[in-house]
């Protein structure tokens, strides 16, 4: 019998996830004025041009995204506008922004903290965030939830995002996704762009609403004109899949390549795959590789996996078993299942790393009861043989079945082999191939 390498790059691993509550950039676009947005002082209205950002309502002109905020200057203006103004909470949220802008998270929050309790929709979103991901606060997920409903029904756009994540993925509160679909629709109507690439991915999925191709790519390409990297990898997959539309690689590379340009990885990881396979583009194995490697450099499992495999073969990179392994193992650790077969198999056929069934079965049993079918169909041939367990046919029966169930060939191939040896009183074990 056969046991394959597992090659495939399954679609649902190349979207952008729904789950991007990002604090840390704050991209978020504000469109609504909250309580504390008016201003008269001129130390203020400084602080504002500095730390304002620019979906505020108002400061479309002057305000800028946190990664081109001069922290030095415009913490020396807001400390400023807060030192006037002293019961300013848009001054405080601003100058909390900078500081956050500049690590000085401890600071940030405390001037959050502030700004929230007058109201401040903007420190309210920021903080109930934090309070959710726990990373810089001590995690309270419940109050988290609390803050953002706050912001949210004060009809500020990036809480309202926040609030769907926190229904959709349960996140101090009861999952509900139809609660986070409703959330999501009304950030993105309110023009955050992430909110829009959610809600496509929504209706793309059928959570929470019917399924609808036609109302996933209408709003992924509203967050695709806003340049935001889930919304341009999230079209792009559609049209590489041609779901709901008619495939269309080369435009699926032009916007995998957007996100790319700004580093995203998922726009990287995609792009290397068109590189790879020739879709949209010409076909360049050294162009797959160097996309797959900056991925791979941020700790994107799928993207390590696809660049072992390029290493193990020797395409685009000179070949390198030992790179490979140390690539499949950084994958197989982060729970990629592709990783953990690609393993297991190099671990049973010795491969770069001294033979050994028990850590083939170990990595091949985590992708076999994570449900793939390859890696259920090698358990199958393990137990059959005896290899890194005892030999229990029918234990290697039951893998094949949940493997053949699956439709995989060499599973059900398999099973009939098995079954015309029994019959005829004897049992023949096949050989491994890796490929």
């Amino acid at each position: 019998m056969e046991i394959k390498r597992c090659f495939l790059k399954l679609a649902d691993l190349y979207k952008q996830p729904r789950r991007s509550r990002i604090i840390s950039a704050l991209l978020v676009a504000v469109m609504i004025a909250n309580p504390q947005a008016a201003f008269a002082g001129a130390k203020v209205d400084a602080c504002a041009a500095q730390a304002a950002n620019p979906f505020e309502k108002g400061f479309a002109d002057i305000g800028r995204s946190i990664e081109k905020i001069n922290t030095s200057r415009a913490i020396a203006l807001c400390r400023a506008a807060v030192a006037a103004e002293p019961d300013s909470a848009a001054a405080k949220a601003w100058l909390g922004r900078a500081l956050w802008a500049a690590g000085n998270a401890p600071e940030a929050l405390a001037l959050f903290e502030e700004a929230a309790a007058a109201g401040n929709y903007l420190a309210q979103s920021i903080l109930g965030d934090a309070l959710i991901i726990g990373e810089v606060i001590d995690p309270d997920p419940e109050r988290g939830v609390s803050l953002l409903r706050l912001a949210a029904n004060g009809g500020f756009g990036p809480a309202q995002n926040s609030l769907g994540l926190s229904y959709d993925f349960g996140d101090g509160v009861e999952q509900n996704r139809t609660e986070a679909a409703r959330w999501y629709r009304r950030a993105a109507f309110n023009g955050v762009p992430r909110a829009q690439s959610n809600i496509g991915l929504m209706y793309q999925d059928g959570l929470g609403v019917d399924q609808d191709y036609v109302a996933a790519f209408a709003w992924f390409e509203r967050a695709a004109a806003q340049n935001d990297a889930s919304g341009l990898v999230n079209l792009g997959k559609m049209l590489q899949d041609g779901m709901g539309v008619p495939v269309d690689n080369a435009r699926a590379a032009r916007l995998y390549k957007r996100a790319a340009d700004q580093g995203d990885v998922y726009g990287l990881n995609n792009l290397g795959f068109l590189y790879e396979s020739g879709r949209g583009v010409d076909q360049d194995y050294e162009k797959a590789a160097a996309l797959y490697l900056q991925a791979a450099d941020q700790g994107m499992a799928l993207a390590q996996h696809n660049l072992a495999l390029l290493y193990e073969t020797g395409r685009g990179v000179e070949k390198d078993i030992n790179r490979a392994v140390e690539l499949y193992k950084q994958a197989a650790e982060a729970g990629e299942v592709r990783a953990q077969i690609n393993l297991g198999l190099l671990y049973m056929n010795g491969d770069g790393v001294e033979k050994d069934y028990k850590q083939a079965l170990r990595w091949t049993r985590l992708a076999a009861e994570a449900g793939h079918p390859v890696a259920q169909n090698n358990m199958g041939y393990l137990y059959e043989n005896g290899f890194g367990v005892p030999a229990d046919i029918d234990k290697a029966i039951n893998w094949f079945k949940l493997s053949a169930a699956q439709g995989y060939d060499l599973a059900i191939k398999a099973l009939e082999r098995i079954n015309a040896s029994q019959s005829q009183g004897s049992n023949n074990g096949g050989k491994v191939k890796s490929k």
